[in-house]
């Protein structure tokens, strides 16, 4: 017999994705009702019949409100019927608090972990596929059937890299702990890596005291996971412009650029390029608007779920 299409919901923030990924495989695009009501509270409704079906739902955890839109509507689809239930959370929010530091902080990338887990589970199971998480172990934080998996958009960051590099590039880090994705990245292209060291001068503040390889004369391509304020990303161009570089590009999987940040790192005038994938709806948005490139990853996510059971 064969197998039904899958369904594909999304949260609000997250309809482009669900309709580039709906376009770039075989799928039938789900609907659900979302209102307002005047106090705040949100009405939520799930329009497409799930009985019986393979469903999907988008939706990143971007902030606290379309973490509990994702939550209440991927419950429901649960509770009406589903044969399976897979969540694509694009950015994983608060995944730079996976660990306390201090006494009394909260972890909040694993209470953000549970509550997905606690999703009633669909009758073949739920899923949760991550993209590009900042750190390798928050998969583990999900409990009890859930199945947590973490898909790499190297492919994409390959062919962004591949776009703008040139012909003689160095691929290059704002800072050592992202040193293993971009040697790994470097290798796969056959290019040198670099990174820089910095030295810390109080709990808010670094600089760079030291650049890895030779990039004078040479083209640098600088990637990190994500660009928050860019704080990172222009401190490491400095340094890499001050060693000589020709041309820099900076390349992330995802862009979250809050308020005037994205304009500080533009008229720094530091970068040829600034690339992101569309993992996050505020890199979509400034996309649209030139100021920032994004390629999408719904091909990456499409062939993903086709090839799922």
């Amino acid at each position: 017999m064969k197998r039904e299409r899958v369904l594909l919901f999304s949260t609000r923030s997250y309809t482009y994705l669900r309709d580039a990924v709906a376009k770039a495989g075989d799928f039938r695009v789900g609907e659900i009702e979302v209102r307002e009501f005047p106090d705040g509270e949100r009405y939520q409704r799930i329009v497409t019949s799930v009985t019986g079906t393979d469903a999907v739902i988008i939706g990143g955890t971007i902030s606290d409100p379309d973490t509990l839109e994702l939550y209440d509507a991927a419950c429901a689809i649960a509770k009406y019927g589903a044969r399976s239930l897979t969540l694509v959370v694009p950015y994983f929010g608060y995944s730079t608090m996976e660990r306390a530091t201090r006494t009394g902080e909260v972890v909040t990338a694993k209470t953000r972990a549970r509550l997905l887990s606690s999703i009633p589970p669909a009758a073949a199971g739920n899923r949760v596929v991550l993209v590009d998480v900042h750190t390798e172990g928050l998969a583990h934080y999900f409990e009890g059937d859930v199945q947590p998996f973490h898909l790499y958009a190297t492919p994409v960051i390959l062919e962004i890299v591949g776009r703008f590099g040139g012909d003689d590039f160095v691929m290059a880090c704002t800072d050592a702990g992202r040193a293993k994705w971009v040697e790994s990245l470097a290798n796969k292209l056959g290019v040198s890596a670099s990174f820089v060291f910095k030295r810390r001068l109080s709990g808010t503040h670094t600089e760079v005291t030291a650049v890895s390889a030779q990039v004078e004369g040479r083209n640098v391509v600088i990637y990190d996971d994500m660009i928050r304020t860019g704080g990172s990303l222009l401190q490491a161009a400095q340094a890499y412009r001050g060693a000589g570089a020709k041309r820099i590009v900076a390349v992330a999987t995802h862009g979250l650029f809050p308020g005037d940040s994205v304009k500080r790192i533009i008229d720094s005038g530091l970068f040829e390029v600034v690339e992101v994938t569309d993992t996050h709806p505020r890199a979509v948005e400034l996309g649209r608007t030139g100021v920032v490139g994004v390629t999408s990853i719904a091909l990456l996510l499409a062939r993903h779920l086709e090839e799922q059971p």
